[in-house]
C-alpha cells in the first residue's frame, strides 16, 4: 500500500478502500450486504478527483452512523481543494464491516399483515391443536438478504384472554405470560439493533423458561427449501396441564425469499379442556382470541435507501 503523508494518492490506493481491500472496504458493507449504489472505483493509473474522494468520505461517514460505529472525523474534499491525506481509512472501514450486523435504529414496525392470525371459534376435542402460519414474502431472495443485514427484524407475538371455559385461564396464562416476544433476524452471533442485543432467535420478555430458544436460528442459518426449525417452545406450568406447549417454526422457501413461521398450539394434557375464542387480533394489537401475531420492523432509512422493498405477511390459521 502506498498510500501515506505527502506521497501521491494513486488509483490502486483508492480502489482498496473503495473494493478490494479483504474485509475493509465500503462496497462490501453498502453495496454487497446492504443493496446500497456501489461507490465507483477509479481506472488503473487514473486520477483520483476530489469528487471520487467525498463521495468515499460521505458513504463511510454514512455506514459509520449506520452500524454506530465511532470513525474519524473527516471533511469531504471539494473541487480546488488540496486533498490532504485521510488519516485510519482503513481502521475504520474494518470496523464498519466487523459490525455490518449492527443498526443504530430501526424503522416504523409494520403491522399490515393480510389474512387470519386468530381463532375466533371455541376449540375442543381430544387432544387439539391450533396451527397459525405467517409468511413474510419479499421481493427477492437479494432483498430479503439486504433487509436482515442491515438489521430488519421479524416479530411473532401470540396471546389469549378470553374466559368462559375450563381451560381458558392456563392457556391465558401459558400465551400472555409465559411466553415472550420472539425476534427473528439474520446473524447467529450477538448483534445489536437499537439499542437491544440479538441473536438469530431472540426472546424479549415472558416470564416462562422455553425448553427451546434456539439463539443460533436466524435467516442465515436456515437452509432454502428445508424443513422447518423449531426455533421456541414452551409449556405450561400448571399441573395437570403442564403438557400443553405452544412452539415456533421457521423454514426458508426454495427461492430464498420467504420466511415461514408456523405455531402450534397445542393441547397434549389428559384432559385436553376446551378453550373459547373470542375477538380477532388488529394490527399488532391483541383480541380476546387465540393469535399469533407476526410484524416486522425494517432497516432504518435515515443513512441508507430502501432497497429491500415492502414485504408482505400473509396469515392463515388451522
Amino acid at each position: 500500500m502506498t498510500y501515506s503523508s505527502g506521497g501521491l494518492i494513486q488509483a490502486a490506493d483508492y480502489n482498496g478502500f473503495v473494493s478490494t481491500n479483504v474485509g475493509a472496504n465500503l462496497n462490501a458493507v453498502l453495496n454487497t450486504a446492504y443493496g446500497q449504489t456501489a461507490v465507483a472505483t477509479v481506472a488503473a493509473l487514473g486520477t483520483v478527483t476530489a469528487t471520487q474522494w467525498a463521495s468515499l468520505v460521505n458513504s463511510t461517514a454514512s455506514m459509520g452512523a449506520h452500524t454506530n460505529t465511532t470513525i474519524t472525523a473527516r471533511i469531504a474534499p471539494t473541487t480546488g481543494t488540496t486533498i490532504d491525506i485521510l488519516a485510519a481509512v482503513n481502521t475504520d472501514l474494518t470496523n464498519i464491516f466487523t459490525n455490518l450486523s449492527n443498526a443504530v435504529s430501526s424503522g416504523a414496525q409494520f403491522t399490515g399483515w393480510s389474512g387470519t392470525n386468530s381463532k375466533t371459534a371455541a376449540t375442543s376435542g381430544a387432544s387439539w391443536s391450533i396451527t397459525f402460519t405467517n409468511t413474510v414474502t419479499w421481493s427477492t431472495s437479494a432483498a430479503a438478504t439486504y433487509f436482515f443485514n442491515a438489521g430488519g427484524l421479524i416479530k411473532i407475538d401470540v396471546a389469549k384472554s378470553s374466559t368462559g371455559a375450563t381451560g381458558d385461564p392456563e392457556w391465558n396464562d401459558l400465551a400472555t405470560t409465559l411466553c415472550g416476544d420472539i425476534y427473528i433476524s439474520g446473524l447467529a452471533t450477538a448483534h445489536t439493533i437499537a439499542g437491544v442485543s440479538y441473536t438469530g432467535t431472540t426472546q424479549i420478555s415472558g416470564t416462562g423458561t422455553p425448553t427451546i430458544l434456539s439463539l443460533g436460528t436466524g435467516w442465515d442459518a436456515l437452509t432454502a427449501g428445508a424443513g422447518g426449525t423449531i426455533v421456541y417452545k414452551q409449556f405450561a406450568d400448571l399441573a395437570p396441564y403442564t403438557s400443553n406447549f405452544i412452539q415456533h417454526t421457521i423454514a426458508k422457501g426454495a427461492s430464498s425469499n420467504t420466511l415461514v413461521i408456523t405455531t402450534l398450539w397445542q393441547a397434549a394434557d389428559a384432559e385436553s379442556d376446551p378453550i373459547t375464542g373470542g375477538t380477532a387480533a388488529s394490527g399488532a394489537t391483541p383480541g380476546t382470541a387465540p393469535c399469533t401475531i407476526v410484524t416486522y420492523y425494517p432497516p432504518e432509512t435515515t443513512n441508507l435507501s430502501n432497497s429491500w422493498g415492502t414485504p408482505t405477511v400473509v396469515a392463515t390459521t388451522v
